[in-house]
């Protein structure tokens, strides 16, 4: 046979071989979206009875103490301007949805609510993204430990942090823009702290500051506003890092340990909740960016991870392999609206709250047996 023929004839063959790699790369594309199940799920109608003339705003955080009473803190309780208003209150509802009290009424700390948390003791935690602070009421509603500092009303240029590059050196004690606490079972508190420092600070069970780590950037802990965090029964940290569509887990003492992505491939027909449909692979906007997580009770943990676009809560192993997820974006029960924390007391029941719908949404998970 003539070269020229067998030139033609190893083209051919190359180029089915190329043929079936792209259909066996489609072909897996399409074996791991449908290895992902759909969890059944139903959402609790009118769980929260508010009270006559008060109203949840933005709610930016939820969390839930050992007798089943749920807080919810709220960018509400404003009058004031567009820009520049305190948007933060702290609100208890007992186990089945009755409105209890207002925590925290007229609190110095209040300036811009951002998430709660409840400690192994019933401690109620908030972080204000406002004020730079961190509060811990007792269980019967009291400050009893305060961390970071607001800026002072007084001060010649106190207003909104900057975003400068590169960024300033972050100060020990002090928060640009906190998002979430979380501890061990040592009662050790992890703070990340959050839009502008990108670092997770680390605190001892008697309020003494123990060390950071992080800093901004993409790399192995570097962080681009860690969001959410939450601990593991084994005392490993899980990190929300937003802007880089990922979680990162360290344990207590900063050391990296992996990092998890969630790769689950988007509906061609999935809307986002507000705006422009997200074109963008990474970054805050891009579908699995965990905006919130949390970690079930033991002794077989889970972890949650909700995205804004295009909708979704994940569920997964510790190590990161996604079990299931539900939900989509939208304004009905069962839809979601830019998911900003969850709640996971058990495995099956998860409470969110929603920056976009101005509520919190009870759900009952019904898996497959």
């Amino acid at each position: 046979m003539k070269r020229g023929a067998w030139v033609v004839i190893f083209s051919m063959l190359c180029a089915a071989f190329a043929g079936s790699t792209v259909f066996a790369q489609q072909t897996s594309t399409q074996q791991a979206a449908e290895a992902v199940p759909e969890i059944r799920y139903r959402s609790i109608p009118d769980f929260f009875k508010l009270p006559p003339d008060l109203y949840f705003g933005e709610a930016s955080g939820v969390a839930v103490n050992s007798k089943g009473h749920v807080f919810v803190f709220s960018r509400g309780n404003t009058t004031g301007p567009a820009y520049g208003a305190a948007a933060a209150q702290l609100l208890e509802f007992d186990a089945t949805g009755r409105y209890v009290r207002e925590i925290g009424h007229n609190l110095y700390a209040w300036s811009f609510a951002h998430t709660v948390k409840v400690d192994a003791e019933d401690n109620i935690w908030a972080t204000d993204k406002g004020s730079d602070m961190v509060i811990k009421f007792n269980p019967a509603g009291r400050v009893v430990m305060v961390f970071g500092r607001k800026q002072e009303a007084s001060d010649e240029g106190t207003g909104p942090l900057k975003h400068v590059h590169p960024a300033l050196a972050p100060v020990d004690g002090m928060f640009r823009q906190v998002t979430d606490v979380a501890w061990d079972a040592e009662g050790n508190t992890y703070i990340s702290d959050g839009y502008i420092n990108s670092r997770v600070a680390k605190v001892d069970k008697d309020g003494n500051w123990v060390k950071s780590w992080g800093e901004p950037g993409s790399g192995p802990g570097q962080f681009n506003t860690p969001h959410s965090i939450a601990v593991d029964a084994q005392g490993n940290v899980y990190v929300a890092d937003r802007g880089n569509r990922r979680i990162q887990v360290f344990d207590g003492d900063g050391k990296f340990l992996r990092q998890i992505t969630i790769d689950v491939p988007v509906p061609p027909d999935a809307r986002p909740a507000i705006g422009a449909k997200p074109t963008a692979t990474n970054g805050t906007m891009a579908p699995g960016a965990p905006w919130a997580i949390c970690i079930t009770p033991g002794p077989k943990q889970y972890l949650y991870s909700a995205d804004a676009f295009p909708g979704r809560i994940y569920k997964m192993t510790l190590d990161g392999k996604v079990l299931g997820m539900l939900g989509e974006s939208g304004k009905q029960l069962k839809q979601f609206g830019w998911i900003h924390e969850m709640a996971c007391p058990s495995e099956n029941t998860l409470y969110v709250a929603e920056l976009l719908n101005w509520r919190v949404q009870k759900l009952v998970l019904e898996p497959e047996k």
